[in-house]
């Protein structure tokens, strides 16, 4: 793994990036939790969906948002911060310019950002959503969500409620042609302590069921 500087709309974005060394590997963008809650690229849940994705061949890139770390600028309650998440992707497409599939995974604010990302960016073939914070933020704007993905949700998450998750899932899975499977692991809190290996099984189990990837495949 590399450290790299990107350039975005408020200056320079630090990031780590991994480059699997496989010609036409699939790119997978990495987003961390809520910036003004201690959330950074190397929380653990963020690292452990970062981590996976490299196990199973991926180019991966995770980042720290605007005001955290290195990265310049400040917190901007979420459209700038979805800027920066399209910065990244620019990049990371930039740095593999023919990949074979183009996910995104984010964990709670980062989730949010994710989803909101892809609505944009036809290009990103599928999601990884642990704790979408349904009872915090307004989800209204995946009507249809345009690709099928995985929910990860703690069942004694306090800070994300279960029951807004499910409600969530209930609805994409709703929409025609769309698959969204959610995966719930009954005694984790929202930080998945004690959990992380389960939630990086989830994670690889439905890559790996989803991906065109040889590695993944294997």
């Amino acid at each position: 793994m590399a450290e790299v500087m990107i350039n975005g709309s408020e200056g320079r974005i630090e990031g780590v990036y991994h480059l699997s060394g496989m010609p036409g590997a699939p790119i997978a963008l990495i987003l961390h939790p809520h910036p003004k809650q201690q959330g950074t690229m190397n929380n653990k849940v963020t690292y452990t969906l970062y981590r996976a994705f490299v196990d199973l061949g991926f180019n991966v890139l995770r980042f720290n948002f605007r005001g955290v770390g290195r990265s310049e600028g400040t917190f901007a309650q979420g459209e700038g911060e979805m800027r920066d998440a399209a910065s990244c992707l620019n990049w990371l497409q930039s740095q593999n310019p023919d990949p074979s599939s183009c996910w995104i995974a984010g964990f709670s604010f980062g989730a949010w950002i994710g989803m909101q990302l892809l609505m944009r960016r036809p290009e990103i073939k599928s999601f990884i959503s642990v704790s979408p914070p349904a009872n915090l933020y307004d989800f209204s704007f995946l009507a249809p969500c345009p690709v099928p993905g995985l929910v990860i949700q703690g069942g004694a998450d306090t800070i994300v409620s279960k029951d807004s998750v499910v409600r969530l899932s209930n609805r994409l899975s709703l929409q025609k042609g769309i698959d969204v499977s959610l995966k719930t692991i009954r005694t984790a809190d929202h930080f998945f302590q004690g959990h992380l290996e389960e939630v990086a099984s989830f994670v690889k189990e439905y890559v790996t069921a989803h991906s065109n990837n040889p590695a993944a495949a294997g």
